[in-house]
């Protein structure tokens, strides 16, 4: 048996370090067995999907060094490895589930599903699909299919006994059918849910071992069960335990920077990164901190892995990160990494236009450009006094301004500049005043190049990192400040 591995990641957002963390450890199994790993793109979210972000994900997975060895982009004998481009699979696969009574279709309405939901909440109960549609007569299913009603295909689920899941890891996990809700499948537009696309691929692209993250342990006997309906033999499972945070909660935007690409304009070598990800749970056998990707693969053995969850800490990454720049690189390659971080022509030439009118002498030049070369700035709580605004405004205009930078996926002065102008409306403030405090934040001064252009050209990630950074600065938002404050901002968002 070839061993064959996968990482799926959806094209939605930015390259995630966790998507990174579960690449290599795929990766790492596949090469220490002599075996293939293969990276498809899971974009059945068609409204948030986007071809930038798939690219992204490839660019930032390669800069990492994790080379996959079938995919979208290189090919292979299993392909198409998009999941927008498997639709006829799906549906073939879904209407087998429904002739062999695996299946049924579901005509219940969203309005229907939600008041369901909240009674089934009240009532203490797991909430989940109670069964409406599941004993429809085949004449009536095929009339309202006839007449064009909007429904999704969902499958059966027993109703009694106990789902035995087998993890590498893990003693073997038992999980009570009765809490197993009766998933769909295919949507209502015809594409099939992460559940439905994840089994067929899976299996038509001979995945051996599935090696993921411990939340989808739950998800186990929906996929353990397609298998048995579809008569498939299912893959080896393996659940890696979650990055967490220094306070231990789930690694998360909201409390350290996620995107691969952040840590790549901060300056971080991606042979640290890398390193810093394979420690996370997994130890070398001589137990060193410091190891190449190859070193990894030589050494590799899963069960090394410790279900502990694993605190990705930024000061231990920058501490390691220090050790490969001091003792890999000699003064000549140094100084080629640092010129090929930031000192290069295509990050340089959009700034050229924001500070070349400002110059008078070359000297001029750092103390204007300097924040485009820089990780987190230094602030002070006095940089943030503003004529109009008073200390609590501006903490909610950062946090507005926050959101708003997060919930903003195409990334240009235009987009930002709208997105920002509408919450500045909404919020009744000027929009000069309304922009100060994000020039502190993100140039670290109030007299600086555009703000908005700023912005568009450091990327969404560090942008996103400095507002952040101030205003945790002025003390951030206490937890009743923040549900009153994401009121107030769901509310904008009608109003602008």
């Amino acid at each position: 048996m070839t061993v064959r591995t996968r990482i799926a990641p959806s094209p939605t957002g930015d390259p995630h370090v966790g998507t990174a963390y579960i690449a290599l450890f795929n990766l790492a199994f596949a090469r220490q067995h002599g075996g293939q790993f293969i990276l498809r793109i899971e974009d059945t979210d068609q409204a948030r999907s986007t071809a930038a972000s798939e690219q992204m994900i490839l660019d930032s997975l390669r800069w990492l060094g994790l080379e996959w060895d079938e995919g979208p982009d290189v090919g292979g004998d299993c392909g198409p490895y998009r999941q927008s481009e498997r639709r006829d699979i799906y549906a073939k696969h879904a209407q087998e589930l429904l002739d062999k009574g695996h299946a049924f279709r579901c005509f219940c309405s969203s309005e229907r599903l939600d008041e369901l939901r909240k009674e089934q909440m009240a009532n203490k109960q797991t909430p989940g699909y109670d069964g409406h549609c599941l004993h429809l007569s085949e004449q009536e299913v095929a009339d309202r299919v006839a007449a064009g009603e909007s429904h999704v295909v969902r499958m059966k689920v027993p109703s009694e006994g106990v789902c035995v899941v087998d993890d590498m890891l893990r003693e073997p996990i038992e999980i009570d059918w009765a809490q197993v809700d009766m998933q769909v499948l295919v949507k209502a537009d015809g594409m099939p849910t992460y559940h439905l696309a994840n089994v067929v691929d899976d299996h038509l692209m001979k995945i051996t071992h599935v090696i993921r993250g411990e939340e989808w342990i739950n998800s186990a006997p929906k996929h353990l069960l397609l298998y048995k309906y579809f008569g498939w033999e299912a893959p080896v499972l393996c659940h890696m335990p979650l990055l967490r945070n220094p306070d231990k909660s789930k690694l998360s935007k909201r409390k350290n920077p996620t995107s691969i690409i952040y840590y790549q304009r901060m300056g971080y070598m991606a042979e640290a990164l890398v390193n810093y990800l394979g420690r996370m749970g997994w130890s070398m056998p001589d137990e060193r901190e410091k190891f190449s990707l190859t070193e990894m693969f030589e050494n590799f053995d899963i069960t090394r892995v410790s279900l502990g969850g694993p605190i990705f800490d930024q000061d231990k990454l920058s501490w390691l990160n220090g050790l490969w720049i001091r003792e890999e690189l000699t003064p000549e390659a140094f100084a080629d990494a640092v010129k090929a971080w930031a000192l290069n022509r295509d990050y340089l030439m959009p700034v050229v236009p924001l500070i070349q009118p400002r110059v008078d002498k070359f000297s001029d030049v750092i103390p204007l450009a300097g924040f485009f070369l820089s990780g987190m700035l230094e602030l002070n709580e006095s940089d943030f006094e503003h004529k109009s605004l008073e200390r609590d405004q501006v903490r909610q205009v950062l946090q507005f301004a926050l959101w708003q930078l997060e919930a903003t996926r195409q990334w240009d002065k235009d987009s930002i500049f709208q997105g920002l102008g509408a919450v500045a409306k909404a919020m009744d403030i000027k929009i000069r005043d309304f922009l100060a405090p994000l020039f502190v934040a993100i140039s670290g001064s109030s007299a600086s190049v555009s703000v908005i252009d700023s912005m568009a050209i450091l990327g969404p990630d560090i942008a996103r990192a400095r507002v952040r950074h101030a205003l945790n600065t002025l003390g951030g938002a206490s937890k009743k400040e923040a549900k009153r404050w994401e009121k107030e901002f769901k509310a904008l968002a009608t109003v602008a």
